[in-house]
C-alpha cells in the first residue's frame, strides 16, 4: 500500500491524517449507518456487484437515503484502492445519517459517505469460538442488515478473547444458532452440511451465500448446541473467507479441519483465483 494512506470522504480524496468526520455526525453519536467490508483481490473489490445489492438492503431498511449510485460508489471504491496501491487488502464503505442533532431524530443535511482500505487481518487456519450469553434479536428493526451499530459485538467479542476464542457466537432469541460477530456459521453433522436460516437474524453474508452455489449445503433452523456436537463446522467472512472451527467453548470438535471444510476451503479458493467476480 501507499506510503500516504488515503481515504475517500463525499466525493474528495483525503490523507488519512487529514481526514474528519463532525461529532454531530450520526454515526457517531448513535450508530446511525450502514458499512461494507469488500475483500480486494489483484487489485479489484471481490464480489462488488453484491456486496452493492446488500448497501442498498441495509440502506433500506435502515431508511437511509444513499446519494450515491452504485456505478458512483464503485467508482469511489476504485480511487481508494489505486490510490494506496492496493493489491491484496480489503476496502471499506461506511454510510451514516450525516450531521444530525443530538438524539435520535436524523437531521436533513444527507449523508456522510466514506471509503478506506486496510491490510487484511491475518487469520489462522484454525480457530476457536465461544458461545456468548446475549442474543440475537431476531426481530429486532435493524435484524439482519449490517449497520454500524456494532457495540454488542464488541462486548461478545471481548467475552470471547477473554476465554481464547477468536470469534463469538450467538443464539437467536429463542435458542437457535445464529451467527458471530462478523460471520457466518456452518456445521457438518453425519456428513451434511447446514447453516442457519437467514429468519434465525443472521446477516445475508456474501462468503456465505457464495459458497452455497459452490457445495450442497442446507438452510435449517439449529438449537445453539448443536455446534459443540458438530463433526466440524467452519465460520465464513468476507475477510476469513473459509475458516475451521477447532472448538467450541474449549470443546475439540476432533480433526481440523475435516473433509467437508477442506472441499468448502478449496471451492472458494479456487472461485476467488479464477477470473470471475460472481
Amino acid at each position: 500500500m501507499a506510503n500516504q494512506p488515503m481515504v475517500w470522504i463525499n466525493g474528495s480524496l483525503i490523507s488519512k491524517d487529514g481526514a474528519s468526520l463532525s461529532p454531530f455526525d450520526h454515526g457517531v453519536t448513535v450508530g446511525d449507518g450502514i458499512f461494507e467490508t469488500l475483500q480486494v483481490v489483484n487489485g479489484v473489490a471481490f464480489a462488488i456487484r453484491r456486496h452493492l445489492e446488500r448497501v442498498r438492503r441495509s440502506a433500506s431498511g435502515l431508511r437511509l437515503p444513499i446519494p450515491l449510485n452504485d456505478e458512483q460508489i464503485e467508482h469511489a471504491m476504485c480511487e481508494v484502492i489505486t490510490a494506496n496501491e492496493v493489491d491484496s487488502g480489503c476496502v471499506r464503505l461506511t454510510i451514516t445519517g450525516g450531521i444530525s442533532p443530538l438524539g435520535s431524530d436524523r437531521g436533513d443535511a444527507g449523508a456522510t459517505v466514506i471509503v478506506a482500505s486496510a491490510p487484511l487481518p491475518k487469520w489462522d487456519r484454525t480457530t476457536n469460538v465461544v458461545t456468548v450469553p446475549w442474543p440475537r434479536n431476531e426481530r429486532g428493526a435493524v435484524a439482519g442488515l449490517k449497520t454500524t451499530s456494532y457495540a454488542e459485538n464488541v462486548v461478545a467479542l471481548d467475552y470471547a478473547h477473554e476465554r481464547d476464542g477468536s470469534e463469538a457466537i450467538f443464539a437467536n432469541t429463542v435458542g437457535q444458532l445464529c451467527e458471530g460477530t462478523g460471520s457466518n456459521v456452518f456445521l457438518v453433522k453425519n456428513g451434511r452440511l447446514s447453516t442457519p436460516t437467514l429468519a434465525s437474524g443472521c446477516l445475508a453474508g456474501i462468503t456465505r451465500e457464495l459458497l452455497m452455489t459452490l457445495i450442497e449445503c442446507e438452510e435449517t433452523d439449529l438449537p445453539l448446541a448443536a455446534l459443540a456436537e458438530a463433526d466440524e463446522a467452519f465460520l465464513t467472512s468476507s475477510t476469513r473467507n473459509v475458516q475451521s472451527i477447532r472448538s467450541v467453548n474449549g470443546h475439540e470438535l476432533g480433526d481440523a479441519p475435516g473433509p467437508i471444510t477442506k472441499a468448502a476451503v478449496e471451492a472458494f479458493s479456487e472461485l476467488m483465483s479464477s477470473s470471475l467476480n460472481p
